[in-house]
């Protein structure tokens, strides 16, 4: 069950209280030294999973640039580095553009087969549900940008059809490194 934005539900009833030693007290005992047990309540094993609230979600493939557009955008810290899947976890960061603030997460690099598994794509693309828009960064000295693009956005639908419907910013990277 989601339970974002949703009442508390109860997982587990607890059992019937005890009598206190208060219940016990009386005009000439007035500390009381006995108390009453409780009844045990419920036990069950629960996995809970965390997925990431975030307002932008920054996605493309590994090495398109997406945690440098995070440093640049946010005051976050993430890895940079020059080979791929440098990013092995989602990286928050938080926008402050007056009169505005958002969060943004970036989604370590979609590869082929993310949807299937491959790589930690249930690990990455399990976060992308809880994102408003993405930002799809695309490296622009790559030949093969258009591919680069439907990979991903394949990926997603693949994985949830609902994420191929959220709205895109496409950024192009690195255009000033080619020719």
């Amino acid at each position: 069950c989601d339970i974002v934005n949703e009442k508390p539900i109860v997982v587990c009833n607890g059992g019937r209280g005890g009598l206190g030693n208060i219940s016990y007290a009386s005009s000439t005992n007035r500390v009381p030294l006995i108390a009453e047990l409780g009844e045990r309540g419920e036990e069950k094993q629960v996995k809970l999973e965390l997925k990431i609230l975030s307002d932008v979600g920054i996605i493309g493939k590994p090495n398109a640039g997406k945690s440098t557009l995070l440093a640049a955008c946010t005051e976050a810290k993430p890895k940079i580095d020059s080979y791929q899947f440098t990013t092995i976890e989602p990286m928050l960061g938080v926008v402050e553009s007056v009169p505005h603030r958002y969060v943004v997460v970036e989604i370590p690099g979609l590869i082929e087969g993310a949807s299937e598994g491959v790589g930690l794509g249930h690990k990455f693309l399990k976060h992308s549900d809880r994102t408003r828009v993405f930002w799809h960064v695309v490296d622009g000295t790559s030949e093969m940008m258009m591919e680069n693009i439907a990979t991903v956005n394949n990926e997603l639908e693949k994985f949830n059809t609902m994420l191929a419907q959220k709205p895109q910013i496409l950024i192009v990277n690195k255009k000033d490194l080619s020719g």
